[in-house]
């Protein structure tokens, strides 16, 4: 089963630069996971379709907002994950990850396991550091990030 991670945001949009701060802390983890590939998917773009085709698993990291307090985690599977992103508005991407899954949904390449490891910006503005209280949540949103994955591979029930 091939999996892929998209780390997704701006490094320098401060805060919206997480998702790749969390891709990178992921994808350095030892022992590397056979058929993961990562993503620095930075703003997203349809381009990423194609890299739909041959995966059955998708799992997103990027900074969301949530309604809580900076640095909060929220871990989102399949349907909780389409209706999180189906509701959300206000994304800073020229193509929000609703529009990415809306087309592989339309194309029939939508994975079947789907799952998304948000957090909670404090700011979004021009910058390239993250906020401080958000330098805390890489490495707890990278070890969700690996549960789920090393659960996918292990033949986990559910999304």
């Amino acid at each position: 089963m091939r999996t892929l991670v998209l780390g997704v945001g701006n490094p320098l949009m401060s805060d919206d630069g997480v998702g790749l701060r969390v891709l990178e802390a992921l994808s350095g983890q030892q022992p590397a996971l056979e058929d993961v590939d990562y993503v620095d998917a930075g703003t997203l773009s349809l381009l990423l379709l194609p890299r739909f085709e041959h995966c059955a698993a998708l799992l997103v990291l990027d900074a969301a907002q949530l309604g809580g307090t900076p640095g909060d985690l929220r871990v989102l599977h399949g349907a909780d994950m389409d209706t999180f992103f189906r509701n959300a508005r206000g994304s800073v991407h020229e193509v929000g990850i609703r529009d990415l899954l809306d087309a592989a949904r339309l194309m029939g390449t939508l994975p079947s396991r789907r799952a998304f490891v948000g957090v909670q910006p404090q700011r979004v503005a021009i910058g390239s550091s993250l906020s401080p209280s958000l330098y805390g949540s890489i490495a707890p949103a990278a070890a969700h990030a690996r549960a789920i994955l090393e659960g996918w591979q292990a033949g986990a029930p559910g999304d």
